[in-house]
């Protein structure tokens, strides 16, 4: 599995991938948190927090996770190399949970930066240092949860064509349906609960507060577990 992630995380870099990803994140929040004039500019807010970072990105990386992952297996099953790579002495599972780390990491790589956002707003402060670390340390963790959530959503619908864009927008809509259809389809029935915490915003929401719910973690793990097992699966019949 090591052997794998190393392979794929450093494929990242040796292309643009990873760069533009990185680019287009922190592009994309710095333009929305610092310069554009409208409700999520962080200097227009009047107080010190993070939350209009933390609602953005969930949605930027409802498209940059599955565009990291597209081509975990789609460019293996397009150039034939995927059945070369069952020959060798790993396991499906190896390989699924090697691609799985390597996306992860650089997801993790692209979120390091934004610590400068943090420390930003700390001295925004008045007085300075006037920020709720509990609840910005749970939004981190809640991040790196959806994260891992989107990446196994996106490994598993990379298996199912040879063509990227097609495993892109597969990726794209399952996450979408996941983190809002259930909110979505709550509201037609009066905004109900049950619903909700079928969808990941609400765990999400949940963690953000700075409170670690055993019932948002298991969720989580589960989600990310089942994808990841349904692209083991998956593999079985390429």
């Amino acid at each position: 599995m090591t052997a794998i992630l190393k392979k794929e995380f450093n494929a990242f870099f040796a292309s643009p991938i990873a760069y533009l990803v990185i680019g287009v994140f922190l592009l994309i929040n710095g333009l929305f948190l610092w310069v554009f004039k409208d409700d999520t500019n962080i200097l227009n807010a009047g107080f010190a927090d993070l939350n209009s970072f933390f609602f953005l990105a969930p949605w930027i990386f409802l498209f940059l996770i599955p565009a990291i992952t597209m081509k975990s297996f789609s460019d293996e099953l397009h150039s034939g190399t995927i059945e070369t790579l069952q020959t060798k002495p790993i396991t499906n599972w190896q390989i699924v949970l090697g691609k799985f780390f390597a996306a992860l990491l650089l997801v993790v790589v692209a979120l390091i930066p934004t610590i400068t956002y943090v420390y930003t707003v700390i001295q925004l402060g008045n007085p300075i240092g006037n920020l709720d670390i509990g609840s910005t340390l749970g939004s981190y963790i809640g991040l790196l949860f959806l994260a891992a959530a989107y990446t196994s959503i996106g490994l598993y619908t990379s298996t199912f064509s040879k063509n990227q864009i097609v495993a892109f927008i597969l990726g794209v809509f399952i996450t979408f349906f996941l983190f809002y259809g259930f909110d979505a389809i709550a509201s037609l029935f009066s905004n109900s609960y049950t619903i909700q915490l079928l969808g990941i915003n609400e765990h999400f929401k949940s963690i953000s507060r700075g409170v670690i719910d055993t019932r948002d973690v298991i969720y989580f793990i589960s989600v990310t577990i089942f994808f990841l097992l349904l692209t083991k699966n998956q593999l079985r019949n390429v």
